[in-house]
């Protein structure tokens, strides 16, 4: 009980020096020096969370039509007759799987009734597919037409697909070449579809080569050379590496492959930017501390009187260095949680401030076209590239914020105590006799 109390008594007694040490030195150059490290990582933990926030929205734009249209999170392929049904049980069984999608994709060139020609993607998939996989129905926005693939020989074009081919709703289309098995024409006239829909994803590239036909008429087109591949959402595509073990330990003949073999060169660089960025930006970090250091020793060397009549009355050296600690401890929980509350608010505010610097921009252009060249102020217009900019939802990871407050609290936290030592390097005669 005397333990804790005395613990107790010197842990206030530590938090009364240092807040006393705090409000003496509100004048002097100690002052500056504790105000703009805090200021530091206040501005530093605030823009890495909104540049981290910002980096995860944009890669989940990216990112996710990707897995739910094109790759899937897992893809099987080269299942025997004999397992399929034991392969089914085991995918509905399984608590990592979502759903299961069964397809058909080749290549194809398509040629618009009034000549236009465009290649693209053809993939063949259930005509309830935007029942049985919700995630899929969110990513493929249909804006004209509908999802119906019911009718013969019906298909489905990306917005941008249609605009090149220059078709609409009710149009039709020739796959005049078409990738397939032995037993299919190279080049034919005589496969026309007639466009049923044009969806709209969040990534340009599958909205310029992805179109979608029923899986009856994938059989009927792509050979009997054809296999069909199936498609697997898992309920967290990041644990996509568990579920592949837990597959190939049960069914080791399978292929299976995740979702980061594909586009792989894309998704390596959406991670090394975004790993740049944190680099760079933890480099206001390392000056902070740095700044704390040379504050915190210059604090120590300028209360060395002070250390000393602690260290008469009773002071132990590692209670006065944690004096000294608790300083910059303290400076960096009130920038790390003031930082975060302000990189969140931005994050979540994002939208809101692209557009509101697009406006400042604009009234600040045409103020000086008004005043310098009136005659060309009427064509001013508001930079388009704010408005993309807006459209990137942020995205906040707890973890990621938490990991950033922590470190924003570390970096001065240890600052501090490496400055500190040369209070155990100082002795009351040595102090005394100066003085």
């Amino acid at each position: 009980m005397s333990s804790k109390k005395n613990l107790w008594t010197s842990c206030r007694w530590i938090y009364e020096v240092s807040t006393r040490f705090a409000r003496i030195d509100r004048s002097g150059r100690s002052a500056v020096t504790s105000f703009l490290s805090t200021l530091g990582i206040c501005f530093g933990v605030m823009t890495l969370i909104t540049v981290l926030s910002v980096m995860n929205g944009f890669q989940q734009t990216s990112i996710r039509p990707i897995m739910e249209l094109s790759s899937y999170h897992l893809r099987v392929s080269d299942i025997s007759e004999e397992k399929f049904t034991d392969f089914i049980d085991f995918c509905e069984e399984s608590k990592r799987i979502r759903c299961i999608m069964p397809f058909y994709e080749s290549q194809g060139l398509m040629v618009s009734e009034r000549g236009h020609q465009a290649s693209a993607i053809l993939r063949g998939v259930s005509e309830k597919s935007m029942e049985q996989d919700v995630e899929f129905g969110k990513e493929l926005n249909i804006i004209r037409g509908s999802f119906d693939l019911s009718d013969e020989n019906s298909i489905i074009l990306g917005s941008k697909l249609a605009n090149l081919l220059g078709v609409g709703i009710g149009d039709t289309v020739n796959l005049m070449a078409m990738s397939g098995g032995r037993d299919v024409a190279l080049i034919s006239q005589n496969r026309k579809f007639t466009v049923k829909g044009i969806f709209q994803s969040s990534y340009s590239d599958i909205n310029l080569g992805y179109s979608f036909i029923s899986f009856r008429d994938a059989e009927k087109y792509f050979g009997k050379d054809a296999r069909p591949v199936y498609g697997i959402k898992l309920f967290d595509y990041e644990d996509d590496i568990s579920a592949v073990a837990s597959i190939k330990s049960v069914f080791p003949s399978i292929e299976v492959k995740s979702w980061r073999q594909f586009n792989r060169s894309f998704f390596g660089t959406l991670r090394v930017e975004k790993n740049i960025l944190m680099l760079l930006v933890c480099i206001i970090f390392v000056v902070v501390g740095i700044n704390i250091y040379n504050g915190m020793r210059r604090l120590v060397f300028e209360r060395s009187q002070d250390i000393s009549v602690l260290s008469v009355l009773g002071g132990t050296k590692m209670e006065i260095k944690s004096i000294f600690i608790m300083r910059g401890f303290t400076s960096g929980l009130i920038g790390a949680f003031t930082g975060a509350a302000l990189g969140i608010l931005i994050s979540v505010n994002v939208k809101e401030i692209f557009i509101f610097f697009a406006d400042c921009m604009y009234y600040v252009q045409y103020i000086f076209a008004v005043i310098f060249m009136p005659e060309s102020a009427e064509y001013l217009s508001q930079n388009g590239i704010y408005e993309l900019y807006a459209q990137i939802p942020a995205r906040i990871v707890f973890k990621e914020v938490l990991m950033i407050v922590l470190f924003g609290i570390i970096a001065p936290l240890w600052a501090s105590w490496q400055a500190s030592n040369n209070v155990l390097n100082m002795s009351v005669a040595e102090v005394l006799h100066d003085e």
